[in-house]
């Protein structure tokens, strides 16, 4: 029988609306472990259309992909201390062949050839591990060991890469650390390579871009909460590997779960054209804060003609704005930055990045550089153009295309960041999220304007009605626009949560960015099984959270503070580190938390004399204070109470709020 992809909801009154030719299939008998529905016919459609078009685009990156492969692991496995696996590229070996129908085929090309973990020699002396993690780690030769540019997420996964090397190449210790930027893929993992003592003692330097420990510990502490639950939709976190699932995130595969970490740098790159020597290897560096990321640096090594760009430039359309949500970043000043790149590094004849594989040839790589620049220029520009001219956000978003030149080649393809979200990104970096509509301006929250909705169209049986129209037409994004009203204004609806979930399946299988299907089918996941009891562990992090800077991680306290039961509340209380010989005052007015570094103010009711790592774990709620008020790891000098009444007034993130229901 041939399959007609239907819905699990389809009613009578369905059935009455529409010409039913066949009974009802219920989508169960076809549905995967966890619920995730076949291809419908309008997906295997668009499926085809785009492996037709993708097949007329120059191919060469495959033969690149594979360029200067030295060894490929035999154990895809990496465990924590605990035997607590890290890592598991083992899980992706399902991706070989031609694409299923439930993967975009240009997605499932680009998937496949991030697949393909090794070492590999990018030329004499500079050697990749890729497929270790979400990033690669690069080996340089210098003069008397290794210099280790991006030591990857965690030291689990840096400390298994590095050990494959010289399985394959000589052993030579490492003598060096670059950090290209500030994102935790590039960092988290140095304590596998070197050690703490051995960067104090200052036998191995590490390199880094001006402001990297404030900008590295600033996004992942203040709003971590927020985007470590966003992180699991972008990510497919709680997906299976697999063609109904996550197969990749289009700049690699995805993050590592393990022991992370951060080293204070040792020499800071400020400006571009600072040249600095690392065990006899020249470095000429580039400044490109700002870009990719808020402090960040490529490096030409004059001596070997080749150029890293770190995450300026990579094999994929990056994100102006990252789903799991981030500050947006500046397009044309990114743009600009890859067209400094081409003027001032003209003789390059490798360029190898902190994702993917290289670009071998001058040639290939100016053009390879233009594309990637004019990419983003473009975007910028169109948006602006079509702002003048009146247009919203997502009126530009669905207009804007790039031009024919720019479509020839997989390098800026959606894998990662999209055309779409882009658009909207410069939209909002220039105008904010108003979208100049009076209407917009103060709209209901969407609970109490779904239940309007769905009242106006006559009630839930009509909206799912007219839901299984759109579905049965290919219309995913109107059939789940009205879904998500009716699931908005009755979340206890089971049967329009099973229906919004098979539409959330269709359009995940159709997105050529990893990201944009991880967001559907996570939310698919959801509706069927409820957000996660707890958020995706993702190992051991109190290693970075000491290197944050204890105001850092008070001004993250300051927005836990609940305002409207500490309105009528004023307290002082000092926080006095005694390992770190620091004091600091926290006045509480207004409902509003102050903090600053200063001696004990002696109006305070309280103070608590406690170490570093124990302020971490009552300031984020590791232990329970009122535990510790008994024991000697506490000393607390004057009101108890106003202490517990502070620790009282914290509300802390709610790791697994809701997403797909209110």
């Amino acid at each position: 029988m041939k399959q007609r992809m239907r819905l699990t909801t389809l009613t009578a009154l369905t059935c009455m609306t529409m010409a039913c030719s066949e009974p009802p299939v219920p989508v169960a008998e076809f549905a995967d472990a966890n619920g995730h529905t076949p291809a419908s016919e309008a997906t295997q459609l668009a499926q085809r259309r785009v492996a037709e078009q993708i097949a007329g685009l120059p191919q060469q990156d495959i033969e690149e992909a594979a360029r200067g492969l030295i060894a490929r692991p035999n154990e895809s496995l990496i465990a924590g201390l605990d035997n607590t696996p890290v890592w598991n590229l083992a899980r992706y070996d399902f991706i070989n062949g031609d694409a299923p129908d439930t993967v975009n085929p240009s997605l499932w090309r680009q998937a496949g050839l991030n697949n393909q973990a090794g070492l590999y020699e990018v030329t004499e002396g500079i050697y990749q591990l890729r497929g270790f993690d979400l990033a690669n780690m690069t080996l340089i030769a210098g003069d008397t060991g290794w210099i280790v540019v991006d030591p990857l997420t965690t030291a689990e996964t840096s400390r298994a890469a590095l050990a494959f090397a010289h399985q394959h190449l000589v052993a030579r210790p490492v003598k060096a650390i670059v950090f290209t930027h500030s994102h935790i893929d590039h960092f988290g993992g140095v304590l596998g390579v070197t050690t703490a003592n051995e960067i104090s003692e200052g036998d191995v330097p590490v390199v880094a871009p001006f402001g990297f420990i404030e900008e590295s510990t600033s996004e992942n502490v203040i709003a971590g909460p927020i985007m470590g639950r966003r992180a699991e939709y972008m990510y497919g976190m709680w997906l299976d590997r697999s063609p109904r699932g996550h197969v990749g995130s289009g700049l690699g595969k995805e993050p590592a779960r393990g022991t992370v970490a951060i080293a204070e740098p040792t020499l800071l790159i400020t400006t571009t054209g600072q040249s600095e020597t690392l065990d006899g290897v020249r470095f000429i560096f580039q400044s490109v804060s700002g870009s990719e990321a808020p402090a960040e640096v490529t490096f030409y090594m004059p001596e070997k003609d080749a150029f890293c760009g770190a995450e300026l430039v990579s094999r994929n359309l990056h994100n102006l704005y990252t789903l799991r949500g981030a500050k947006v970043r500046d397009a044309l000043q990114w743009s600009g930055f890859i067209d400094e790149t081409l003027r001032q590094f003209p003789d390059a004849k490798i360029l190898f990045n902190s994702h993917h594989w290289p670009v071998w040839g001058r040639e290939n790589i100016s053009e390879f550089l233009a594309q990637q620049r004019d990419t983003y220029k473009y975007i910028h520009d169109q948006t602006l153009r079509l702002a003048h001219q009146g247009l919203t956000p997502d009126e530009i978003a669905e207009v804007i295309k790039l031009p024919a030149s720019l479509q020839r080649v997989f390098h800026n393809r959606d894998y990662y960041g999209t055309v779409k979200h882009n658009a909207r990104a410069v939209y909002q970096f220039y105008f904010g999220w108003y979208n100049g509509r009076p209407a917009t301006l103060d709209p209901l929250p969407a609970s109490q304007s779904a239940e309007r909705y769905i009242a106006l169209m006559g009630g839930s049986d009509a909206v799912r009605a007219a839901a299984q129209l759109a579905f049965d037409a290919g219309d995913y994004r109107w059939a789940a626009e009205l879904l998500n009203h009716l699931v908005f204004a009755d979340p206890t609806n089971t049967s329009a949560r099973a229906q919004l979930a098979a539409t959330y399946d269709q359009l995940g299988y159709q997105a050529e960015s990893g990201p944009w299907r991880d967001v559907y089918l996570t939310g698919a996941y959801e509706l069927r099984h409820g957000a996660p009891e707890i958020n995706m562990p993702v190992g051991n992090i109190m290693g970075l959270m000491r290197a944050v800077p204890i105001a850092r991680v008070l001004e993250l306290i300051a927005t836990m503070i609940n305002g409207p039961e500490a309105e009528d509340v004023a307290l002082t209380l000092n926080f006095n580190v005694t390992d770190l010989n620091q004091n600091f005052v926290l006045k509480l007015e207004n409902a509003v938390l102050h903090h600053r570094l200063a001696p004990p103010d002696p109006s305070a009711s309280v103070t608590i004399n406690v170490s570093h790592k124990m302020l971490l774990d009552i300031l984020l709620k590791n232990v329970n204070a009122s535990d510790l008020f008994d024991s000697d790891r506490l000393n607390i000098d004057g009101s108890r109470l106003d202490l517990i009444k502070f620790l009282g007034l914290l509300q802390a993130p709610i790791a697994n709020f809701e997403i797909v229901r209110p």
